[in-house]
């Protein structure tokens, strides 16, 4: 099993999310988001594609899975200096992260930045005004 194919299983078990394929023009990207609420479609957690890597700024021949991901802004910068974990692929560079699905990020710390942001992007509960 590859990258993807474990984190789309991954996906399903911890939280019950399948990946979504939202565009015909591009059948390799996938969304994973928070379940439905309210009438509301729920967030995106991570968006899985593949991608020539000289479109990534990446000095290698070939092509990649990869895997965006949001994460705190304090965090962005310091995990950028890690192989195969890259600015984001047309996301907010603030914010996500694009890793590379070719093995130099090992599984284990994927499942911890899946989570992240799966926590990250979590609905905000409505807080409940008390009159005083």
């Amino acid at each position: 099993m590859n990258q993807r194919q474990e984190i789309f299983a991954y996906a399903l078990t911890q939280y019950g999310v399948s990946a979504e394929y939202l565009w015909a023009n591009l059948p390799d990207y996938a969304v994973l988001r928070h379940p439905s609420s309210g009438g509301q479609k729920g967030k995106w957690f991570a968006l899985i594609g593949h991608i020539e890597y000289h479109k990534l700024g990446v000095a290698r021949l070939g092509s990649s899975d990869f895997l965006n991901i949001k994460c705190r802004p304090d965090m962005v910068m310091i995990l950028q200096q890690q192989q195969g974990i890259l600015p984001a692929y047309h996301m907010n560079k603030q914010h996500w992260l694009t890793i590379l699905l070719d093995g130099s990020v090992p599984f284990d710390e994927l499942v911890l930045l899946i989570d992240g942001s799966y926590d990250l992007t979590k609905p905000k509960k409505l807080l409940r005004k008390t009159k005083i």
